[in-house]
């Protein structure tokens, strides 16, 4: 049975909530995501959808409505990322090809099944060792911009290199990974 929590002691709860599970949700995240900023974003995402949510409802199992809202924030994210990584490499204004390969049907799928499991560590994989042929320095730029968000202006003043450098760098990139995802895409769809 719910007991229901009375105004004044919803913040004590919360409070006593975020004091139970702050370090361990955290570690859990972490565990998920490329960096702490991440990890800090998405449990602060929690708390806040917890907060509002307890003042509305109650919650029966906390710790199981944590770790499950957590997870689909790390999703979210996850989706949000390969969403605009798809878009760079599929679509980029007059070199958009009609031919190019529709991974966004198979990656942002809702359906989490055995296939669609695999075929989205293929993907990853396929894209990881595609970056590795990459020059250096074409791969770094592409991983900074695409996969750790870092504006162009920031890995200028890391790097010293200028603006335009940088954006040609990663235009290598990404015509290199695209005619590599293309073959994968054949693959997949002649299967």
């Amino acid at each position: 049975m719910t007991t229901a929590i009375m105004p004044q002691d919803k913040n004590s709860h919360i409070i006593q909530t975020i004091a139970s599970y702050g370090k361990s949700l955290l570690g859990f995240i972490r565990r998920r995501v490329k960096n702490d900023a991440d990890a800090e974003d998405i449990l602060q995402d929690v708390w806040y959808q917890f907060s509002a949510v307890i003042n509305s409802e109650p919650i029966e199992q906390t710790s199981a409505w944590l770790y499950r809202v957590a997870r689909n924030k790390i999703t979210d994210k996850h989706k949000k990322k390969t969403e605009t990584l798809l878009d760079d490499m599929l679509a980029d204004g007059e070199d958009y090809d009609d031919e190019a390969p529709d991974f966004k049907a198979i990656l942002l799928t809702e359906a989490t099944t055995p296939e669609t499991e695999y075929l989205r560590n293929l993907f990853w994989e396929q894209l990881f060792f595609a970056l590795d042929e990459l020059p250096e320095e074409q791969k770094q730029v592409f991983v900074w911009h695409e996969l750790e968000d870092i504006p162009f202006e920031e890995i200028a003043k890391r790097t010293g290199l200028n603006t335009n450098t940088l954006v040609s760098r990663k235009r290598y990139a990404v015509v290199h990974l695209r005619k590599r995802l293309a073959q994968l895409y054949k693959e997949i769809s002649e299967y």
